[in-house]
């Protein structure tokens, strides 16, 4: 849309390290965000600021050193370990000579790199766009220049307006879109909900180990790699608790410290999963020195996406990576299940889950003793497919007793075919 220098995989990074924790960033963190988008770092610059510097961010010696890093090493992209204004984003690069691209844009790219579907990409390009449109400004001065001459003079529209305008079109045109897709995620929802399916959400700080479990309960196949962000895209699948049934399993993206705001609005169709669940399966990586902040980073997006006070089971993953860590089961005052510790990459304590998930989730299960029928030999046939028998004997008229044990949703669906039969066969 402007002309722009043209964006390397060699990269100068830059970090400052501030008193306040609102602008305090981690540097490993933003290496391994480096790594995950394919670029190659050539040198680190850090330094120390209360507050950043108006029109460089960084300090005017800082913003030098940073230039001569540039031309030393040849580099051909600055990546700033923070948001920028655009303004300062100019500025540095009328400076540098290279294109200067800050955390959140850096995190909108790879989210690019990683959308797989449909749903996906158009959510990320609806991100970088609310991004770009308040970039616009910083382009070159040809961009407040009219266009004239013959065949060319219209209206008197700037090509920053033009740009502008066509930047408001295409957004427009991209949520009416992801509106359709929601529509269709809805409909999904609604048919789980009338068939009494109990959804569970995996959510936890990237990189914790999410599509690992994920895989290893489901079997899916999912991406999963040692680098952030390696999920984008939402994946379901059903999975069976005792006492509890049909359950369905949804692995969503990853959380991370100071998420833009531009993609949790973006993501917000997707994050519904997880809004409307019924359990979530908080993940943490429990050998990584900054779980604690990493769980505080993820209760903040929860809350902005309004799903802080959906149920949570605590997830500690990684165990394998811990010295004389078994896995368990820890519970509240009540019994129930609050923190399971396992490994997903291990196989390790994953029956314990499944345990912990019987217990939250299997609360209301039905037993009785049923007395059928030759005649009722459909009812049986149905109680055989929903494996809930748990006991099989004759008596002497030839009768079939059943002792059963399911959930109360399947039982009541089955009520709905002939409450007043199906009753007449309990028994006392």
């Amino acid at each position: 849309m402007f002309d722009r220098y043209q964006a390397g995989e060699q990269a100068i990074l830059v970090h400052l390290d501030f008193p306040d924790d609102d602008t305090r960033e981690d540097i490993q963190e933003f290496e391994m965000l480096v790594d995950s988008a394919g670029i190659t770092a050539l040198n680190t610059i850090t330094g120390k600021r209360n507050t950043p510097h108006p029109k460089y961010f960084v300090g005017t010696g800082k913003v030098q050193e940073v230039a001569d890093a540039v031309r030393m090493f040849d580099a051909n992209i600055v990546l700033f370990n923070h948001s920028l204004a655009p303004s300062q984003e100019k500025n540095i690069e009328a400076l540098c000579q290279c294109r200067v691209v800050d955390r959140t844009t850096l995190i909108l790219d790879i989210f690019a790199q990683r959308a797989r579907t449909h749903e996906g990409k158009l959510q990320v390009e609806l991100a970088q766009l609310r991004h770009m449109s308040t970039r616009l400004i910083r382009g070159w001065t040809h961009l407040e220049r009219q266009k004239g001459g013959i065949g060319l003079r219209g209206p008197g529209e700037t090509q920053l307006e033009t740009d502008r305008r066509l930047l408001r079109a295409r957004m427009v045109n991209i949520r009416k879109r992801l509106e359709k897709v929601e529509k269709q995620r809805q409909q999904g929802r609604r048919a789980r909900t009338r068939a009494e399916i109990p959804t569970i959400s995996l959510v936890g700080y990237t990189n914790a180990g999410k599509s690992t479990l994920f895989n290893k309960i489901t079997q899916a196949g999912v991406y999963a790699a040692d680098q952030l962000f390696a999920t984008l895209d939402p994946t379901l699948r059903k999975i069976e608790v005792d006492d509890v049934g049909r359950v369905i399993l949804a692995d969503t993206v990853g959380f991370i410290r100071h998420l833009p705001h531009d993609l949790v609005a973006a993501f917000k169709a997707t994050l519904t999963e997880t809004r409307e669940a019924e359990l979530l399966l908080h993940i943490i990586d429990i050998a990584d020195e900054r779980r604690s902040e990493n769980i505080e980073q993820v209760e903040e997006v929860l809350n902005e996406i309004e799903a802080g006070d959906v149920p949570q089971l605590l997830i500690c993953n990684k165990i394998d990576r811990l010295d004389d860590v078994e896995p368990r089961i820890d519970r509240d005052d009540q019994g129930l299940p609050i923190r399971v510790w396992l490994s997903a990459q291990q196989g390790i304590g994953i029956e314990l889950l499944f345990q912990a998930l019987a217990e939250r989730l299997g609360k209301q299960i039905i037993k009785h003793l049923l007395c059928l029928p030759p005649s009722a030999g459909k009812l049986r046939g149905q109680l055989y497919q929903l494996n809930c028998i748990t006991d099989e004997h004759y008596d002497e008229q030839g009768n079939c007793l059943l002792g059963i044990k399911l959930p109360v949703r399947e039982w009541n669906q089955l009520l709905k075919q002939d409450e007043a039969e199906i009753e007449h066969f309990i028994q006392t």
